[in-house]
């Protein structure tokens, strides 16, 4: 198996897009991508996406967007697994260069999720939800995180307070970012106090409906090391699952899925949690991050809360959390998400993150997630 590279990230910025379609916004991306690779083809492409046939009345996103990005006739597939339908993309294109199959594969995540409104993202988001046991009954995903939430303040006496220092701290990073599409700062107050969605959880608390795309270029990491830009080496992947209904599970204040996948790629990479320099993970609400932290191992169980309250998260600290913003602040177009991370810790390993930079960034992670965790991703990134 060929050791795989990424040489190219493209973004654009991610908001409400009126004025962007699906397809433009992937093509945007995937050639900001083209550009900062270097690259003058591309062999074959990925592209995440979780239900645009809901959001927009569109599929068959493999020839739609490879057309429009002016690369057909390449072999080009969409991959889903709810919101962490980016990251199956990655794995997906690192399989296919790490095979041989091919040596440049273009990864792409895209979300149109504003041209319908609330009524409609909400059911077409909560297709990654039990539809029989839990969407019939009337929970939302709010309300499966609210329950989370609860659960996980009884047991281990997190505090509303330092769940609101998520968002906080992750408003803080998007302030710096010129991607985000909340670009504002937040108090601990005005997350506690602002409108509740789904108790404790308020507005807040909840990332965004958002637009948008982004693509990476993975290629073998001997082709990455003759470019002029620092190599960034994928080291381990890891994939794993769980029920997706939360009644079912054992502990519902535990990823187990993030944890499973977090020691496959782990083992793969030959690295400890106390290797890693940083991570973007699925904050998808404040409770989220502090699951995914514990699950991780970057914290002890139950620690979560007091870590993040702490600093220990936040750029400058033990270890930064999110530096993008994450979902709650950079947005959280579903299927873009996970290959947004990949963008994110690839541009703190070559050092050019700018006011977000960690000093020192050698190994990063990202952990990208759908639904309540009934699917997770990970993978750990190292500077070559």
């Amino acid at each position: 198996m060929r050791d795989v590279a990424v040489i190219g990230v493209g973004l654009i910025k991610w908001g409400e897009l009126w004025e962007k379609s699906l397809r433009m916004m992937f093509a945007e991306a995937a050639l900001n991508a083209i550009k900062d690779s270097g690259v003058d083809h591309v062999d074959s492409m990925y592209v995440g996406c979780m239900t645009s046939g809901m959001f927009v009345d569109q599929e068959h996103l493999g020839a739609l967007c490879a057309d429009y990005a002016g690369l057909a006739p390449i072999p080009a597939a969409r991959t889903e697994s709810a919101c962490a339908s980016g990251g199956v993309a990655m794995k997906m294109g690192f399989m296919e260069v790490a095979s041989g199959m091919s040596d440049i594969v273009l990864v792409g995540g895209v979300e149109k999720m504003t041209d319908v409104d609330g009524a409609g993202a909400t059911y077409a988001l909560a297709a990654a939800a039990d539809q029989e046991y839990e969407v019939y009954n009337g929970v939302t995903f709010p309300g499966l995180y609210a329950m989370m939430a609860r659960a996980h303040m009884q047991k281990y006496g997190t505090t509303r307070k330092q769940m609101a220092h998520v968002p906080v701290k992750s408003h803080d990073n998007g302030l710096l970012n010129p991607y985000a599409q909340y670009q504002m700062k937040l108090t601990v107050d005005q997350v506690i106090s602002a409108v509740k969605v789904a108790d404790p959880l308020t507005i807040l608390d909840c990332s965004p409906i958002t637009d948008g795309a982004a693509a990476v270029i993975l290629c073998p990491l001997t082709m990455a090391k003759k470019l002029k830009k620092r190599a960034v080496k994928i080291s381990g992947i890891g994939h794993a699952t769980d029920t997706i209904a939360l009644h079912q599970r054992k502990d519902i204040t535990w990823l187990e899925a993030c944890e499973r996948s977090a020691q496959a790629a782990y083992k793969m990479a030959g690295v400890k949690p106390a290797d890693i320099d940083l991570a973007e993970v699925h904050d998808c609400f404040s409770i989220s991050e502090i699951m995914a932290i514990e699950a991780l191992g970057f914290v002890e169980k139950g620690k979560g809360g007091p870590a993040t309250e702490a600093g220990e998260t936040a750029i400058g600290g033990r270890i930064p959390i999110n530096t993008s913003g994450g979902l709650k602040s950079k947005g959280h177009p579903v299927g873009a998400t996970g290959v947004a991370q990949i963008c994110e810790i690839t541009t703190q390993l070559r050092g050019e993150a700018g006011p977000r930079q960690v000093k020192g960034a050698k190994c990063g992670l990202t952990q990208n997630m759908g639904g309540t965790c009934a699917s997770s991703l990970v993978h750990i990134l190292e500077v070559a």
